[in-house]
């Protein structure tokens, strides 16, 4: 007899990424360099484990001068895409500081792998992440990498500050009427620039003579005084023949910038300067003498007409009761920290966006921890929230510690007609406060208000009516921010229906015999733009019915449903979306 044939088992494929990062742009010139270096090692590495069933994929990941200290890395990017879609298992790179140099990041990252079954090696770094020694390993060499960032930050701010104080320019915008050190590897000394410094003392003299920042501008434009630095290129010359106004900006900034008095600023401190100055000291104080005294002209003139103003509403609003207020809630809102959420605006295309914002970010500036969440969109979401809440607590008759059989039926239906108001004034007092965390919301009522308005004791009411949680998270799409809580209704996308629409037409048009450019040129758009957009018209009928129905989610606009090139497989593209 023949004896059975035996058949090792084949190991599975393992998709390989490897991804390569060089802080500086430095060499990335050079026909090979350091992001080649670092991807041959990889592949040496890959290849070494090919009877493990790995395979390299054929698309370089590779982020050139930038830094590790964020996610927000094009290629990286491009890599998780291809994570989230299923596409990738292994992620290759040389060492664990080329994939991020920051712990919280680290943190987020190595959850969002898991979520797709995918890992990743450090070639250079043996560990073993499966591991509690393991994964300790990995935490000390990322917190030494986020240590040897930050100490390089603070080297690099210590010596530019270093050098202001004595006087050497660092870089930046090149001011007018000087040009750039000659030699700046040994001293970084401005020099000046003679035909540029005569538009400079010009400007300096017509504030003075004008007193105003509008009157320096037209002056100025009138004398044909330009803010363009010196280029004698072509294109240069062409538009130096038609001089561009000065903005009120430019002015303002030029006026006041004390590099002009043979001065260094660095943050709020100005140090002397190695410089040559263009404008005297006599002149330099007239003009910061006068720029003073016009803004507080501004400012006395905008106190008085606001004044004016808000004794004016004030008096309007006593005659309208009910009357919305316009932060509504003003005092009432904290975040996870305790810190307070305070009202703010911005004003864009006359038109103003309200928010509510974190206190420190007001303070003290830029906080990935803060919040800044869209006031409409927020102060509907609770408003929501806290009808739905009473609403629930009056029809489980869930008013009174201990009902009364007498006046609980009352008691529910004056709650059910509380929640009911057409009036949001009527219903913000009872929100006594409300505390933001990641993924909910917890509010508080205020017991006083809700026992007067029922005409009972504080004590009689129950718990359960008094505070409530509900479920809340913040999307971002570009520079839109979604705010979901509860169980939000489907909203569907009208730009990605409109398009999905439109891919259908397309592809009407090319089974009647259409081409491509036919279709583009009577759509007045790019055949790419078309091409890729058609893409729509072929996704599972599970993925169009979703986005007709608004279910598929917020985050899925449709660059971002381009963007991750999904497979002419229905149940792959159901499964990228995560459907």
């Amino acid at each position: 007899m023949n004896a059975p044939s035996r058949t090792s088992a084949r190991p599975q494929t393992l998709r390989c990424a490897i991804y390569t990062r060089k802080s500086s742009d430095e060499g990335l010139e050079q026909g090979f360099n350091s992001l080649d270096a670092q991807h041959e090692a990889c592949a040496a590495y890959v290849a070494s484990q090919r009877h493990e069933g790995w395979k390299l994929l054929p698309d370089r990941f590779d982020d050139g001068g930038l830094s590790g200290g964020t996610l927000e890395r094009p290629a990286l990017q491009r890599l998780l895409a291809e994570v989230d879609a299923g596409r990738v298992g292994m992620i290759v790179v040389y060492k664990i500081d080329r994939l991020t140099r920051s712990l919280a990041d680290f943190a987020r990252l190595v959850e969002r792998l898991e979520r797709k079954g995918c890992s990743f090696v450090s070639v250079t770094q043996a560990f073993n992440t499966s591991s509690s020694m393991g994964r300790l390993t990995l935490n000390v060499l990322l917190s030494f990498a986020q240590f040897e960032r930050e100490v390089t930050a603070e080297r690099i701010r210590d010596k530019v500050a270093a050098s202001k104080r004595k006087g050497l320019w660092m870089g930046g915008s090149l001011p007018l009427g000087y040009d750039p050190p000659k030699d700046p590897l040994k001293a970084r000394v401005l020099a000046i620039n003679s035909e540029e410094a005569k538009t400079v003392q010009a400007l300096f003299d017509l504030y003075l003579k004008t007193g105003t920042l509008m009157a320096t501008r037209d002056a100025a434009l009138a004398a044909g005084l330009s803010p363009r630095k010196a280029d004698h290129s072509a294109d240069a010359r062409a538009a130096a023949a038609t001089p561009a106004p000065f903005s009120y900006g430019q002015l303002h900034y030029l006026l006041t910038n004390p590099v002009y008095r043979g001065l260094i600023r660095h943050k709020a401190l100005v140090h002397p300067g190695q410089h040559a100055p263009i404008i005297d000291a006599a002149t330099w104080e007239a003009v910061q003498a006068k720029l003073q005294d016009g803004a507080a002209r501004k400012r006395q003139k905008r106190a008085t007409t606001i004044a004016a103003s808000a004794t004016q509403e004030a008096a309007a609003d006593q005659s309208k009761p009910g009357l919305e207020p316009v932060a509504p809630l003003a005092t009432k809102l904290f975040d996870e920290t305790g810190d307070r959420l305070t009202p703010s605006h911005t004003n864009r295309h006359n038109r103003r966006f309200r928010y509510y914002v974190s206190r420190r970010l007001i303070t003290m500036g830029r906080d990935p921890s803060g919040w800044r969440l869209p006031a409409p969109q927020l102060e509907a979401l609770l408003l929501a929230a806290l009808r739905d809440h009473l609403r629930s607590r009056a029809q489980a008759h869930d008013v009174m510690v201990t009902p009364e059989a007498g006046t609980a039926q009352q008691l529910c239906k004056a709650v059910a007609d509380l929640a009911d108001h057409p009036d949001p004034g009527q219903l913000w007092p009872l929100i006594e406060t409300i505390h933001l965390e990641p993924g909910r919301l917890r509010i508080a009522l205020d017991r006083g208000e809700i026992a007067r308005r029922l005409g009972l004791q504080i004590e009689q009411l129950s718990p359960a009516l008094t505070g409530f949680e509900q479920p809340f998270t913040q999307r971002r799409r570009g520079v839109e921010t979604r705010l979901i809580s509860g169980n939000t209704l489907p909203r569907p996308d009208p730009t990605l229906q409109q398009n999905l629409a439109r891919a259908h037409a397309w592809a009407k048009a090319l089974r009647s015999g259409q081409s491509l450019a036919q279709i583009a040129s009577s759509e007045s758009r790019s055949e790419s733009a078309i091409r890729s957009r058609l893409t729509l018209a072929f996704l599972a009928p599970q993925i169009q019915r979703a986005i007709l129905k608004g279910t598929l989610g917020p985050q899925w606009s449709t660059d971002a449903i381009l963007r991750l090139n999904l497979p002419a497989d229905w149940a792959q593209q159901i499964k990228a979306l995560g459907l």
